[in-house]
């Protein structure tokens, strides 16, 4: 089976194809924004990620969130309940995790469907 990596780096790449399914981080790049605004950010990478490959959100199967803070849990979802497709959320789980840049507020890594 043939893997494709989508911008590969000596670190990383920036997406990973394989078996018809998509993997993919998101960061934000507005970092001196709120929670929500970061969240929507990496979440308009998503779409444009998805786009590019040929897939949309309405493909993605699996979301895992990382939160820097638990308190913005609530703006977070905010942001999230407003780009998820209706009647296609994926399955998805949120942590609170120390990241590894002290600006970014969220990260979130998803499978997706081509």
């Amino acid at each position: 089976m043939n893997i494709e990596r989508i911008d590969p780096a000596q670190r990383w790449s920036e997406a990973v194809i394989h078996n018809d399914t998509i993997y993919y981080t998101s960061v934000p790049e507005n970092l001196d924004d709120d929670a929500m605004a970061q969240t929507a950010n990496a979440l308009a990478a998503i779409d444009i990620l998805l786009t590019r490959v040929g897939s949309d959100k309405s493909r993605v199967l699996d979301a895992t969130i990382f939160l820097a803070d638990d308190g913005d849990f609530a703006a977070m979802n905010a942001a999230w309940d407003a780009w998820v497709a209706a009647g296609s959320a994926p399955v998805r789980c949120t942590v609170q995790a120390k990241l590894m840049n002290p600006k970014f507020k969220v990260e979130i890594k998803i499978i997706a469907a081509l």
